[in-house]
C-alpha cells in the first residue's frame, strides 16, 4: 500500500465558523465566502466542524456537505482538514471516512464526545479512528472541554504505531505542553497552538502553527502576528498586546457566540448560532462592538488598519 498523502503542517489554519440561515440551515453561499477571504489573508489550511465551527449541533449529513463546500471552495489552494468528533467511536469512524470522501486532504481527531473516560478508553477511541484511516491526522488535545487529557507518552506511542499521525493542537492551556512534546518527540509531530491568546508563547516554545478562532475576522491580522512571532520579530509583542483583547473572546464559555458576534460587527455576516447556543444579551454585543473598534481604532501597523476600517456598523 502507498504511503498516504502528508500535509504542510505550519501556518495559520482557522477553526471555521458554520454560518446559518434564518431557518437555521448551513449558509454554504457564505462557508464558500469566508473560506475565500481567509485564503486571501494567507492561511494555510481551512478546519471546518470544529468547536467553533459547533460541530456538535451538526447532523452527519451536515457534515458530509460542509466538508463538500469548504474542499469545492478551497479548491486545492490550501488543504482542508475536517475535525472528526462523536459521541460513539464507530461515529467518528464513519465521518472520518466521509471526509476523505468529500476530499479533505487532513483529519482533526477530537476525543469522545460526553465519556470523559479513563486514559486507555481515550486511547482506544483514538487508535480506532487512526486505524480506519489512512488520511493525514491531527490529535487534538483539550482536556478542559472534553475531560481527556493525553500527555506526551501517551502521544508518544500513538505517533509511533500510526505514522499517519503528524500533528497535534494542544489546547490543554499550560504552554509547558508544548515544551514537553517538543522533548519527547522532537521533530516527529508538528505542533500547533490551539488557545488564541497562547499564540506568542507557544510558537516561541516550539510550535510551528496555530489553530485559530479570532483569524474568522481578522484573517490578514492574524497571519501576521504568528509569523512575527515565528520569525522572532521584536516588534511582535506590541501587535500581542493590540490583539489580546480580541484573542481573548476566544477562550470563554460562549466563545461561540462572541467570535460569530465580532465577525457581524465587522459586517461579515450574521451572529446566528444553533441551540442550545442563545444569541448574546445587549450588553454583551455591546461590549464586543466597542472592543472592535477600539482594536481597529488602535490597529498598530497602517496595513492593519485600513484592512478592517470599511464599515460604519461597530
Amino acid at each position: 500500500m502507498s504511503a498516504p498523502p502528508t500535509i504542510n503542517w505550519s501556518g495559520v489554519m482557522p477553526a471555521i465558523t458554520t454560518p446559518f440561515t434564518d431557518d437555521g440551515s448551513i449558509d454554504h453561499t457564505a462557508v464558500a465566502e469566508r473560506i475565500e477571504r481567509a485564503i486571501d489573508g494567507g492561511v494555510t489550511g481551512i478546519v471546518p466542524a470544529g468547536s467553533l465551527g459547533e460541530g456538535a449541533t451538526l447532523s452527519t449529513e451536515e457534515k458530509r456537505a460542509l466538508f463538500s463546500t469548504c474542499v469545492e471552495a478551497a479548491r486545492g489552494r490550501v488543504p482542508v482538514v475536517a475535525a472528526i468528533a462523536a459521541a460513539a467511536t464507530f461515529d467518528a469512524i464513519t465521518l472520518a471516512q466521509l471526509a476523505s470522501e468529500a476530499g479533505c486532504q487532513g483529519l482533526m481527531i477530537l476525543p469522545p464526545y460526553v465519556h470523559h473516560g479513563a486514559p486507555r478508553e481515550v486511547m482506544a477511541h483514538f487508535e480506532s479512528i487512526f486505524t480506519a484511516t489512512r488520511a493525514p491526522c491531527m490529535l487534538y488535545n483539550n482536556p478542559i472541554a472534553y475531560g481527556a487529557d493525553l500527555r506526551a507518552p501517551q502521544i508518544a506511542l500513538l505517533a509511533e504505531r500510526f505514522p499517519h499521525l503528524e500533528a497535534v493542537k494542544e489546547s490543554s492551556g499550560d504552554v509547558r505542553r508544548i515544551t514537553e512534546l517538543k522533548h519527547a518527540l522532537g521533530d516527529r509531530l508538528a505542533l500547533f497552538v490551539g488557545l488564541d491568546d497562547l499564540l506568542v508563547e507557544g510558537v516561541r516554545a516550539g510550535a510551528v502553527g496555530w489553530i485559530a478562532g479570532l483569524v474568522n475576522a481578522f484573517p490578514p491580522e492574524s497571519v501576521r502576528l504568528f509569523e512575527m512571532a515565528r520569525d522572532g520579530d521584536p516588534a511582535v509583542d506590541a501587535l500581542y498586546r493590540w490583539f489580546l483583547p480580541l484573542l481573548r473572546l476566544d477562550v470563554v464559555p460562549d466563545f461561540v457566540e462572541r467570535i460569530k458576534q465580532v465577525e457581524a460587527a465587522l459586517g461579515l455576516g450574521s451572529s446566528r448560532v444553533r441551540a442550545p447556543r442563545l444569541p448574546l444579551r445587549e450588553e454583551d454585543r455591546a461590549e464586543i462592538a466597542a472592543v472592535v473598534a477600539a482594536a481597529i481604532e488602535t490597529a498598530p501597523l497602517d496595513s492593519l488598519r485600513s484592512s478592517n476600517k470599511t464599515q460604519d456598523s461597530i
